[in-house]
């Protein structure tokens, strides 16, 4: 069984930090700057109101003159999410997670070091969530359990905060998400613009979706399709938990009105000191984040991926030198951030480099895909195999799968 643990309105609660109570009146996420001018995530009180998230600011303004914008906080979002991640894993849990405020994770190998059953996994979750720390991120959790991720979102969607856990039976699944709308399934953001497709064409629930025949599907659709159709039927794809994180981060405050030169001094020793802590292990580095606190309220934060992973500071500094100029407001701290590390550090370069053999081009073909994993994702980088060349369906032709970054054994030897 698959747990699903939702908090609502979370980037909006770490934005608000210790004035919480502030959720029961029109709040909403300001825009973030140098960006677009719509509202991110919004109290109840403000959708009483009519506001949602994504909403141009003049219109939320007009619908609610009363709305308080609260400066957004992406690096205090990242902070306190992979803080309540650290406290699942520390009950057990290998937890997948793609955005702050949703995680799961499999409960079957934690049953027996959690009270030997499945009330005792979810109750030790909670426990996790809640903390000691009095911050209170992780009381108001939604939790759902059902056999796969797509039902334990629908299952978390249900559940009420604070209270027991929604749960779906491996046999009932299919009837549970029967009368659910299709629009759930903009939850996975390769199906961002189906649901809508669907819709337009009568489809309205995923029971309905669940009784389309697939051949049909993979027609009209592609992969897609056959994906939607897998989760209206109760099937998804197996969870794929993160890597521990490893946080190596160095800040230094700024003196007041800080700009130009100073800015590029502040980060050429921040770079040193980065390339200096002992958690290198002489380590290179594949991507770094900048981020910046302003003077008037809120954060900033931008990462960058290497084109080739370096310790080199003169390079770093070339790469992350422009990203200051990005800076929308003043700031009274920034801080560089290791994202992920890359091979230990070569200090000193072959003698003689054969570019033109084949074990060379090898090297620098994993290392671009190593570099395209590293910024969008790990299917970022696949190739083609052909499978049933003679199929009448397109899709059973060939499959995407991952392109090997490493060498083969065959090709080693």
């Amino acid at each position: 069984m698959v747990i699903c643990v939702l908090l609502a309105r979370f980037a909006l609660v770490a934005a608000l930090g210790d004035r919480r109570a502030l959720l029961t009146e029109p709040v909403a996420l300001a825009p973030e700057a140098g960006g677009p001018q719509i509202v991110g995530e919004v109290s109840a009180a403000a959708e009483a109101f009519g506001v949602h998230a994504g909403m141009r600011l003049g219109e939320a303004l007009a619908r609610c003159p009363g709305l308080r914008l609260v400066p957004p906080d992406p690096d205090g979002v990242r902070g306190l999410w992979s803080s309540l991640l650290d406290r699942l894993e520390g009950i057990g849990a290998s937890v997948e997670s793609d955005r702050a405020g949703q995680a799961f994770f499999e409960a079957g190998g934690l049953t027996g070091i959690n009270g030997g059953n499945l009330e005792g996994v979810l109750a030790s979750a909670r426990r996790a969530l809640a903390g000691r720390d009095g911050s209170g991120a992780g009381r108001g959790a939604r939790i759902g359990v059902a056999p796969c991720r797509f039902s334990a979102y629908a299952a978390a969607l249900r559940a009420r905060p604070r209270r027991s856990a929604e749960i779906v039976s491996a046999g009932a699944v299919r009837a549970f998400l029967a009368p659910l709308p299709v629009r759930l399934l903009r939850a996975r953001p390769e199906l961002a613009t189906l649901p809508e497709t669907l819709e337009r064409l009568g489809v309205l629930t995923l029971g309905e979706l669940a009784s389309m025949p697939a051949p049909a599907m993979a027609e009209r659709f592609g992969h897609p399709g056959l994906l939607a159709l897998d989760l209206a039927r109760g099937r998804d794809t197996p969870l794929e938990p993160r890597r521990p994180a490893e946080p190596v981060a160095e800040r230094l405050a700024l003196p007041e009105a800080a700009s130009g030169p100073q800015l590029e001094h502040a980060l050429v020793l921040l770079i040193a000191r980065l390339l200096a802590r002992p958690e290198r292990r002489g380590r290179s580095l594949r991507s770094l984040a900048l981020s910046a606190r302003f003077v008037e309220g809120g954060t900033w934060r931008t990462a960058v991926t290497l084109r080739q992973a370096s310790a080199d500071p003169d390079r770093l500094r070339i790469v992350l030198t422009p990203k200051l100029a990005e800076l929308p407001a003043p700031a009274e701290s920034i801080a560089v951030e290791v994202e992920a590390f890359g091979p230990p550090a070569r200090e000193q370069a072959r003698l003689l480099d054969e570019r033109g053999s084949a074990e060379s081009r090898r090297e620098r073909i994993g290392e671009a895909v190593r570099q395209a994993r590293q910024a969008a994702g790990s299917d970022a980088a696949l190739r083609v195999l052909a499978i049933d060349p003679d199929s009448r369906l397109p899709e059973r032709r060939a499959v995407l799968a991952p392109f090997p970054a490493e060498p083969t054994e065959e090709r080693r030897r």
